[in-house]
């Protein structure tokens, strides 16, 4: 790995903490202005369709102008939109920050794009899970922990705390950052060209567009799940937020473990594909086992085993798509791929908001039984279109499906 790979994961890493010191406090932080359930699950959404307008012209014009340029702009976003959250009067500038701070995203595809620029084909799987490992891994064990002592002083302190992480992050990229594009994109023909309609073609790349459907459903069903866990974590099993931030944090070493080393060992003994399906197909089993009994030392011993899986499905996804697509377009996939994953952050929030009800805790358990039927659907729909997006076997350990 190469001095530019691990400023990169640097960066990453900062940028991560910026986004997991909020999961735990975004709902509750909702609830302090007065929000319903529905109108929480519409502060996910907000966030999650402005990226998916920005992420994909983030992305191409990384691939036009270079990757350092875009994720400054990136991460500039960032630090304004969280200050103004964690400074917000009322519900109003909180969906303001929350719009400036999507439609402003787009760093994690941009780093990615970094990564494929600077790794050779043999080793994006294994660059990839180190990526996961330290970005959503050991980002979901320190930002919990950060965003524990965030609120000593106040829920809003979270995004302040965010706010300052993610200027860490600006400052790397500014004075350590080289810039990793070797072949520019040619220039837009039409200057409203400017990638929003690759949201479209993207669908039509081979092999890669299966690949941002497969994700976007993926997202869906997990999106329904992690907008239900935080309620039914307080208000079913009797904890506190706390605790709740805790559980995050441990299920970030689970997944640091998983991603910067299991997946290595993994990729040796069977292909990218197989993976991504055991990883669907334990994922679909979680969701259903882990409302079954309201306890916390069984619900615990689920999300446990749950880590184990669900950190083998955003790598390999991400691995797959790097693969087939080609070095001038690393941008636009990935960003292409970010941007279907973040809308489908959009519509879980939203579908799982119209399910439950405060008034009737026991809701609280349909998102996780939803959400496990439709991942088995999706775990159908990948297995039957697998032969769609296998990489060539020459871009894999091992070929075999």
């Amino acid at each position: 790995m190469t001095r530019t790979f691990w400023i990169t994961l640097f960066i990453a890493f900062a940028n991560s903490l910026s986004f997991t010191i909020l999961i735990p406090i975004l709902y509750l932080y909702g609830k302090e202005f007065g929000l319903t359930d529905f109108q929480t699950s519409l502060l996910f959404a907000t966030y999650a369709a402005a990226q998916f307008i920005s992420t994909p012209v983030i992305g191409k014009l990384s691939d036009r102008f270079g990757r350092k340029p875009l994720l400054i702009i990136s991460l500039a976003g960032t630090v304004v939109a969280n200050f103004l959250a964690g400074t917000a009067s009322g519900a109003a500038m909180l969906f303001f920050a929350r719009f400036l701070d999507g439609i402003t995203g787009g760093n994690v595809s941009v780093a990615q794009a970094i990564v494929s620029d600077i790794t050779p084909p043999e080793g994006r799987a294994k660059a990839f899970g180190l990526f996961g490992a330290v970005t959503f891994g050991l980002g979901f064990i320190v930002g919990p922990i950060l965003s524990l002592i965030s609120q000593q002083f106040s829920l809003g302190a979270g995004f302040l705390s965010s706010s300052a992480i993610a200027f860490i992050a600006l400052t790397f990229v500014l004075v350590a950052l080289p810039e990793t594009l070797q072949t520019k994109a040619a220039k837009a023909e039409k200057w409203w060209d400017i990638g929003l309609g690759n949201l479209i073609t993207g669908l039509a790349i081979p092999k890669v567009g299966i690949l941002l459907i497969i994700n976007f459903l993926i997202g869906t069903t997990f999106t329904i799940f992690t907008f239900a866990f935080q309620p039914y974590f307080i208000y079913v099993l009797g904890q506190d937020n706390q605790t709740l931030t805790l559980l995050f944090a441990g299920l970030g070493l689970v997944s640091v473990v998983v991603q910067a080393k299991g997946i290595g060992l993994l990729t040796q003994r069977m292909s990218l594909v197989r993976i991504l399906l055991i990883g669907l197909l334990m994922r679909a089993l979680t969701f259903l086992l882990m409302p079954d009994f309201p306890n916390i030392v069984y619900f615990v011993c689920v999300m446990l085993v749950f880590a184990v899986f669900n950190a083998l499905v955003q790598p390999t996804i991400t691995t797959l798509i790097s693969l087939n697509s080609k070095p001038d377009v690393q941008g636009m996939a990935m960003g292409l791929n970010a941007s279907y994953l973040n809308v489908s952050n959009a519509f879980g929030p939203i579908i799982a908001g119209l399910i439950v009800r405060q008034s009737n805790p026991e809701t609280y358990r349909y998102p996780f039984y939803l959400a496990g039927i439709l991942t088995f659907s999706v775990l159908v729909f990948a297995f039957s279109t697998r032969q769609k997006y296998t990489p060539a076997a020459n871009m894999q350990t091992n070929p075999s499906a």
